[in-house]
Protein backbone atom coordinates (compact mmCIF):
# COMPACT_ATOMS: atom_id res chain seq x y z
CA UNK A 1 0.00 0.00 0.00
CA UNK A 2 0.95 3.82 -0.49
CA UNK A 3 1.47 4.74 3.21
CA UNK A 4 1.31 8.34 4.22
CA UNK A 5 3.59 8.54 8.07
CA UNK A 6 2.34 10.63 10.84
CA UNK A 7 4.07 11.16 13.66
CA UNK A 8 6.75 13.41 15.45
CA UNK A 9 8.91 12.57 18.87
CA UNK A 10 11.32 9.72 19.74
CA UNK A 11 8.43 7.36 20.37
CA UNK A 12 7.54 7.52 16.70
CA UNK A 13 10.85 6.40 15.59
CA UNK A 14 9.94 2.47 15.40
CA UNK A 15 7.22 2.88 13.73
CA UNK A 16 8.33 4.96 10.92
CA UNK A 17 11.69 2.36 10.18
CA UNK A 18 9.23 -0.24 10.34
CA UNK A 19 6.96 0.79 7.56
CA UNK A 20 10.54 1.41 5.73
CA UNK A 21 11.43 -2.27 5.96
CA UNK A 22 7.94 -3.64 5.13
CA UNK A 23 6.75 -4.45 1.39
CA UNK A 24 4.64 -0.63 1.61
CA UNK A 25 5.96 1.88 -0.01
CA UNK A 26 6.57 5.55 2.33
CA UNK A 27 5.30 8.29 0.05
CA UNK A 28 5.23 11.01 2.46
CA UNK A 29 5.61 11.98 6.08
CA UNK A 30 3.94 14.69 8.16
CA UNK A 31 5.69 16.19 11.17
CA UNK A 32 5.09 18.94 13.28
CA UNK A 33 7.51 22.10 12.72
CA UNK A 34 10.77 22.40 13.82
CA UNK A 35 10.67 23.87 17.60
CA UNK A 36 13.27 26.29 19.57
CA UNK A 37 15.26 23.83 21.82
CA UNK A 38 18.15 23.95 24.55
CA UNK A 39 19.87 27.09 25.79
CA UNK A 40 20.21 28.82 22.75
CA UNK A 41 16.77 28.45 21.48
CA UNK A 42 17.45 27.04 18.33
CA UNK A 43 15.56 25.14 15.77
CA UNK A 44 15.50 21.50 15.66
CA UNK A 45 13.98 19.00 13.45
CA UNK A 46 11.61 16.23 15.70
CA UNK A 47 12.90 12.90 15.55
CA UNK A 48 10.95 11.73 12.74
CA UNK A 49 11.98 14.79 10.55
CA UNK A 50 15.38 13.29 11.20
CA UNK A 51 14.49 9.95 10.02
CA UNK A 52 12.79 11.78 6.56
CA UNK A 53 15.76 13.25 5.65
CA UNK A 54 17.61 10.47 5.86
CA UNK A 55 15.58 8.41 3.52
CA UNK A 56 14.99 11.10 1.53
CA UNK A 57 11.08 11.07 2.31
CA UNK A 58 8.94 14.01 1.17
CA UNK A 59 8.35 16.03 4.43
CA UNK A 60 5.10 18.43 5.30
CA UNK A 61 5.38 20.70 8.31
CA UNK A 62 1.56 22.15 8.47
CA UNK A 63 1.20 24.97 11.03
CA UNK A 64 -2.39 24.36 10.55
CA UNK A 65 -4.08 21.22 9.67
CA UNK A 66 -6.88 22.53 8.15
CA UNK A 67 -4.18 24.79 5.47
CA UNK A 68 -5.68 24.25 1.90
CA UNK A 69 -1.71 24.38 0.20
CA UNK A 70 -0.87 21.33 3.19
CA UNK A 71 -4.38 19.37 2.37
CA UNK A 72 -3.40 19.94 -1.49
CA UNK A 73 -0.52 18.54 -1.04
CA UNK A 74 -1.45 15.58 1.35
CA UNK A 75 -3.83 14.63 -1.17
CA UNK A 76 -1.24 14.82 -4.29
CA UNK A 77 0.71 11.85 -2.39
CA UNK A 78 -2.36 9.18 -2.86
CA UNK A 79 -2.30 7.53 0.13
CA UNK A 80 -4.01 3.96 0.32
CA UNK A 81 -3.70 4.36 4.04
CA UNK A 82 -2.64 7.31 6.91
CA UNK A 83 -0.71 5.54 9.66
CA UNK A 84 -0.24 7.65 12.93
CA UNK A 85 1.99 7.43 15.97
CA UNK A 86 2.48 10.06 18.60
CA UNK A 87 1.46 12.74 15.75
CA UNK A 88 0.71 15.31 18.09
CA UNK A 89 -2.47 17.38 16.59
CA UNK A 90 -5.89 16.50 16.03
CA UNK A 91 -6.56 15.51 12.16
CA UNK A 92 -9.90 17.08 10.66
CA UNK A 93 -12.44 15.13 9.11
CA UNK A 94 -11.46 16.23 5.68
CA UNK A 95 -8.01 14.08 6.30
CA UNK A 96 -9.74 11.19 7.84
CA UNK A 97 -11.92 10.60 4.74
CA UNK A 98 -8.57 11.13 2.16
CA UNK A 99 -6.93 7.24 2.74
CA UNK A 100 -9.85 4.79 1.05
CA UNK A 101 -8.26 2.33 3.37
CA UNK A 102 -8.53 4.85 6.60
CA UNK A 103 -5.98 6.25 9.12
CA UNK A 104 -4.81 3.87 11.77
CA UNK A 105 -3.23 5.35 14.67
CA UNK A 106 -0.58 3.38 17.08
CA UNK A 107 -1.77 4.21 21.06
CA UNK A 108 0.07 3.30 24.30
CA UNK A 109 -2.32 1.78 26.02
CA UNK A 110 -5.30 -0.92 26.12
CA UNK A 111 -8.49 1.31 25.07
CA UNK A 112 -10.09 2.25 26.23
CA UNK A 113 -8.30 3.18 29.35
CA UNK A 114 -5.97 5.72 28.98
CA UNK A 115 -7.39 7.95 26.11
CA UNK A 116 -5.46 10.81 25.58
CA UNK A 117 -1.82 12.33 25.07
CA UNK A 118 -0.18 10.83 28.56
CA UNK A 119 -1.17 7.13 28.75
CA UNK A 120 2.49 5.85 29.14
CA UNK A 121 2.94 8.01 32.45
CA UNK A 122 -0.85 7.56 33.82
CA UNK A 123 -0.69 3.97 33.81
CA UNK A 124 2.48 4.22 35.91
CA UNK A 125 1.38 6.81 38.04
CA UNK A 126 -1.94 5.10 38.54
CA UNK A 127 -0.51 2.07 39.94
CA UNK A 128 -1.09 -0.49 36.96
CA UNK A 129 0.50 -3.65 36.68
CA UNK A 130 0.30 -3.90 32.70
CA UNK A 131 -0.13 -1.67 29.44
CA UNK A 132 0.30 -2.20 25.97
CA UNK A 133 -0.53 -0.83 22.36
CA UNK A 134 -3.34 -0.40 20.78
CA UNK A 135 -4.16 0.02 16.56
CA UNK A 136 -7.71 1.30 15.73
CA UNK A 137 -9.27 3.21 13.39
CA UNK A 138 -9.13 7.02 13.64
CA UNK A 139 -12.77 9.30 14.29
CA UNK A 140 -13.34 12.51 14.74
CA UNK A 141 -12.94 11.80 18.81
CA UNK A 142 -9.79 11.52 21.28
CA UNK A 143 -9.30 7.87 21.18
CA UNK A 144 -12.57 6.67 20.48
CA UNK A 145 -11.81 4.70 17.14
CA UNK A 146 -12.46 1.13 16.25
CA UNK A 147 -10.03 -1.18 17.76
CA UNK A 148 -8.21 -3.25 15.42
CA UNK A 149 -4.98 -5.30 17.21
CA UNK A 150 -4.08 -5.17 21.03
CA UNK A 151 -0.94 -6.35 22.67
CA UNK A 152 -0.18 -6.65 26.52
CA UNK A 153 2.89 -5.06 27.76
CA UNK A 154 4.29 -5.66 32.10
CA UNK A 155 4.88 -2.75 33.62
CA UNK A 156 7.61 -3.94 35.91
CA UNK A 157 8.09 -2.21 39.42
CA UNK A 158 11.33 -0.10 37.82
CA UNK A 159 9.72 0.61 35.12
CA UNK A 160 9.79 4.46 34.58
CA UNK A 161 7.76 6.71 31.89
CA UNK A 162 10.96 6.47 29.79
CA UNK A 163 11.92 3.02 30.08
CA UNK A 164 8.55 1.91 29.21
CA UNK A 165 8.07 3.95 26.45
CA UNK A 166 11.14 2.48 25.16
CA UNK A 167 9.33 -0.76 25.35
CA UNK A 168 5.87 0.57 23.88
CA UNK A 169 7.63 2.07 20.82
CA UNK A 170 9.17 -1.00 19.76
CA UNK A 171 5.87 -3.09 19.91
CA UNK A 172 4.18 -0.08 18.32
CA UNK A 173 6.00 -0.65 15.56
CA UNK A 174 5.68 -4.39 15.14
CA UNK A 175 1.92 -4.16 16.06
CA UNK A 176 1.39 -1.79 13.08
CA UNK A 177 2.99 -4.01 10.25
CA UNK A 178 1.10 -6.64 11.96
CA UNK A 179 -2.52 -4.50 11.44
CA UNK A 180 -1.67 -3.34 7.63
CA UNK A 181 -0.41 -6.62 6.75
CA UNK A 182 -4.56 -7.97 8.03
CA UNK A 183 -6.37 -4.58 6.94
CA UNK A 184 -4.16 -5.39 3.39
CA UNK A 185 -5.55 -8.67 3.36
CA UNK A 186 -9.06 -8.73 4.89
CA UNK A 187 -8.40 -10.60 8.09
CA UNK A 188 -9.20 -7.78 10.61
CA UNK A 189 -12.85 -7.09 11.73
CA UNK A 190 -12.98 -3.51 13.64
CA UNK A 191 -14.02 -3.77 17.26
CA UNK A 192 -16.17 -1.24 18.90
CA UNK A 193 -14.68 0.51 21.65
CA UNK A 194 -16.91 0.14 25.04
CA UNK A 195 -17.18 4.03 25.92
CA UNK A 196 -18.10 3.18 29.47
CA UNK A 197 -14.94 1.89 30.52
CA UNK A 198 -12.95 4.33 28.93
CA UNK A 199 -10.47 6.83 31.24
CA UNK A 200 -8.33 9.61 30.55
CA UNK A 201 -5.08 10.19 30.03
CA UNK A 202 -4.34 14.02 29.71
CA UNK A 203 -0.80 15.93 28.80
CA UNK A 204 1.24 16.34 31.40
CA UNK A 205 2.70 19.93 32.81
CA UNK A 206 5.46 20.81 34.24
CA UNK A 207 3.35 21.90 37.70
CA UNK A 208 2.01 18.19 37.63
CA UNK A 209 5.67 16.94 39.22
CA UNK A 210 5.09 18.95 43.01
CA UNK A 211 4.67 15.81 44.90
CA UNK A 212 2.17 16.02 47.87
CA UNK A 213 3.01 14.59 50.65
CA UNK A 214 0.51 14.05 51.94
CA UNK A 215 -0.09 10.87 49.77
CA UNK A 216 0.32 7.10 50.31
CA UNK A 217 4.14 6.21 50.25
CA UNK A 218 3.22 3.88 47.41
CA UNK A 219 1.40 6.50 45.44
CA UNK A 220 4.37 8.44 45.36
CA UNK A 221 6.61 6.56 44.26
CA UNK A 222 4.41 5.70 41.75
CA UNK A 223 4.40 9.03 40.49
CA UNK A 224 7.94 9.65 40.50
CA UNK A 225 8.59 7.06 37.58
CA UNK A 226 6.08 8.23 36.11
CA UNK A 227 7.02 11.69 35.81
CA UNK A 228 10.53 10.27 34.78
CA UNK A 229 11.74 11.89 32.82
CA UNK A 230 9.56 14.69 32.43
CA UNK A 231 8.22 16.36 33.54
CA UNK A 232 9.73 15.59 36.70
CA UNK A 233 8.96 14.95 40.27
CA UNK A 234 10.30 17.60 42.49
CA UNK A 235 9.77 19.36 46.32
CA UNK A 236 11.23 22.03 48.34
CA UNK A 237 13.71 21.89 50.67
CA UNK A 238 13.06 25.77 52.06
CA UNK A 239 13.53 27.41 48.51
CA UNK A 240 15.42 25.06 47.23
CA UNK A 241 14.28 22.52 44.25
CA UNK A 242 14.76 19.20 44.20
CA UNK A 243 14.32 17.26 41.36
CA UNK A 244 13.08 13.60 42.67
CA UNK A 245 14.87 10.36 40.32
CA UNK A 246 14.43 7.08 42.20
CA UNK A 247 12.55 6.13 45.33
CA UNK A 248 11.49 3.19 47.07
CA UNK A 249 9.07 2.10 49.56
CA UNK A 250 10.60 0.85 52.43
CA UNK A 251 9.19 -1.88 54.93
CA UNK A 252 9.19 0.17 58.26
CA UNK A 253 7.15 1.41 60.28
CA UNK A 254 5.23 5.15 59.49
CA UNK A 255 6.90 8.20 61.55
CA UNK A 256 4.54 9.96 63.62
CA UNK A 257 5.21 13.54 62.35
CA UNK A 258 4.25 15.37 59.54
CA UNK A 259 3.94 14.09 55.93
CA UNK A 260 7.17 15.95 54.44
CA UNK A 261 9.50 15.28 57.01
CA UNK A 262 12.87 13.53 56.73
CA UNK A 263 12.99 11.14 59.54
CA UNK A 264 16.23 9.73 58.62
CA UNK A 265 19.39 10.51 56.02
CA UNK A 266 22.18 7.46 55.65
CA UNK A 267 23.76 6.85 52.56
CA UNK A 268 21.17 4.56 51.15
CA UNK A 269 18.83 7.40 51.06
CA UNK A 270 16.52 9.77 52.87
CA UNK A 271 13.86 8.31 54.85
CA UNK A 272 10.43 11.25 54.67
CA UNK A 273 7.45 10.65 56.05
CA UNK A 274 4.39 10.54 53.84
CA UNK A 275 0.39 10.50 54.42
CA UNK A 276 0.90 6.53 54.19
CA UNK A 277 4.10 5.12 55.48
CA UNK A 278 7.49 6.43 54.31
CA UNK A 279 9.23 6.80 51.28
CA UNK A 280 13.26 6.84 50.76
CA UNK A 281 14.64 8.94 48.37
CA UNK A 282 17.37 7.14 46.70
CA UNK A 283 18.56 9.30 43.85
CA UNK A 284 17.74 13.40 43.42
CA UNK A 285 18.99 16.45 41.79
CA UNK A 286 19.34 19.33 44.10
CA UNK A 287 18.99 23.11 43.31
CA UNK A 288 21.91 24.02 40.86
CA UNK A 289 23.16 20.36 40.49
CA UNK A 290 23.31 17.51 38.98
CA UNK A 291 21.26 14.01 39.57
CA UNK A 292 22.84 11.93 42.35
CA UNK A 293 22.71 9.50 45.41
CA UNK A 294 22.04 10.73 48.40
CA UNK A 295 25.45 9.02 49.10
CA UNK A 296 27.32 10.89 46.86
CA UNK A 297 25.14 14.17 48.18
CA UNK A 298 26.17 13.29 52.10
CA UNK A 299 29.46 13.31 51.18
CA UNK A 300 29.57 17.26 51.27
CA UNK A 301 26.34 18.27 52.94
CA UNK A 302 24.61 17.54 56.36
CA UNK A 303 20.69 16.42 56.62
CA UNK A 304 19.25 16.58 59.64
CA UNK A 305 16.09 14.61 60.87
CA UNK A 306 13.45 17.30 61.28
CA UNK A 307 14.02 19.00 57.64
CA UNK A 308 10.83 19.26 56.22
CA UNK A 309 9.92 19.06 52.52
CA UNK A 310 7.20 20.34 50.72
CA UNK A 311 5.64 23.32 48.32
CA UNK A 312 8.01 26.45 48.06
CA UNK A 313 7.64 29.50 51.07
CA UNK A 314 5.26 31.68 49.70
CA UNK A 315 6.88 35.38 48.28
CA UNK A 316 6.44 38.11 50.31
CA UNK A 317 4.03 40.67 48.43
CA UNK A 318 5.38 43.26 46.63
Amino acid sequence: MRIVFMGTPEFSVPSLEALLRSDHTVVGVVTQPDRPKGRGHELAASPIKQLAVQHRIPILQPLKMKDPAFLDALASWKPDLIAVTAFGRILPKTILDLPPRGCVNVHASLLPKYRGAGPIQWSIIRGERETGITTMLMDEGMDTGAILLQEKVPITPDDTAGTLSSKLADVGGRLLIDTLARIHNGTVTPQPQDHRQATMAPLLKKEDGLLDWSLPALELANRVRGLSPWPGAYTYLGKDRWVIWKTAVPDRAAAVVPPGTIVDATKEGLVVATGVGVLQIMEFQPANSRRMSVAQYLTGHTLAPGLHLGPPPPTAAS
